[in-house]
């Protein structure tokens, strides 16, 4: 099985619209994307795997430092990456242990 791998950086992000602006940009997300929540939950779970692979890897990095500034926030975060991953079984998003501690 093969899948496709985009790296989340989060490195700097420091608010939800930091956090919306690089999902928009890692994920190549529609220019319409609403910057919120729900939108994002929906546009998780239509990502397309790009042709030649079985399905789409999204590896957050350096999400430590946006997860202590901003706990509410990065447990919605997790909730909606979690929500996404139980309705595309062919979705995976990993958390980078390391780099920014």
């Amino acid at each position: 099985m093969t899948q496709f791998v985009v790296v989340l950086d989060l490195d700097g992000v420091t608010d939800k619209s930091a956090l919306m602006d690089r999902c928009a940009e890692a994920l190549s997300l529609p220019g319409h994307f609403g910057r919120n929540w729900d939108a994002l939950a929906d546009s998780l779970t239509d990502l397309p795997a790009p042709p030649g692979a079985d399905g789409l890897r999204i590896v957050v990095r350096n999400w430590r430092p946006y997860a202590r500034q901003r706990p509410g926030e990065w447990e919605i975060t997790q909730d909606v990456f979690a929500q996404a991953v139980d309705r595309v079984p062919a979705l995976s998003v990993l958390l980078a242990l390391g780099g920014s501690s």
